[in-house]
């Protein structure tokens, strides 16, 4: 008796080339490393080995190089701020400087044509003593000269010119010309007892110093 043996049966997977299961394999494995955010122990590490072994060194150089770069810089930038905020201040002061220089050429600009005048006060003063207490004429001249001298004080005043109290005041070389000494046993020593001609002031400057005389100690018995 002859017995039949029963045919193998072949698997679905039998006619599917051995390329083809490897890929299915691999995609299955790339699937569930997606799913899952691991990474195959196998996977190539895309900087190991071979020339991608000196990327990094590569790259920490070069970053090194730019920040020794951007330090540089920075103080560059740091170098030149300093230096404009210090043209800025220079330029502040000179321009402060110049406004009062300006100021300072404006008030006393004037100086030496005032000083001048005051030699026609002098003289209106002189002539104010001389007619005081006269009658008529005299008296008519002497209103028409103070008219006149506080006039030209008040323009004197408008440009800063004011008189120095000297009389009663002590003596300041500063201020006063000692013309003479003499006793006087109702002031200090070293104090202004009279007045020969007066002094003046522009504004801090000294227009004309006043002429004085000084008194003294009178002498011990």
């Amino acid at each position: 008796m002859t017995c039949r043996q029963p045919a193998l049966r072949s698997s679905p997977n039998d006619d599917q080339p051995l390329g083809d299961s490897k890929l299915m394999a691999d995609k299955k494995q790339a699937e569930s490393a997606m799913e899952t955010g691991t990474v195959p122990d196998e996977a190539p590490d895309p900087l190991g080995g071979g020339e991608n072994a000196e990327f990094p060194s590569a790259v920490e150089g070069r970053l090194k190089e730019l920040e020794v770069r951007l330090e540089t810089k920075e103080k560059e930038c740091r170098d030149s701020l300093d230096q404009l905020l210090r043209v800025s201040a220079e330029f502040e002061n000179y321009k402060k400087r110049a406004a009062r220089e300006q100021e300072e050429f404006r008030k006393y600009a004037n100086q030496s044509l005032l000083k001048e005048m005051l030699s026609a006060v002098d003289h209106i003063e002189l002539a104010i003593k001389a007619t005081a207490g006269g009658a008529g004429d005299d008296s008519t001249i002497a209103e028409g000269l103070n008219l006149t001298l506080k006039e030209l004080m008040r323009i004197f005043e408008k440009f800063g010119v004011t008189a120095i109290e000297a009389e009663g005041q002590p003596f300041n070389p500063e201020f006063h010309e000692a013309m003479l000494r003499e006793e006087c046993e109702s002031l200090p020593a070293n104090t202004v007892a009279r007045e020969l001609q007066k002094g003046y002031m522009l504004g801090k400057r000294l227009l004309r110093p006043s002429l004085v005389v000084v008194s003294s100690s009178p002498p011990e018995s």
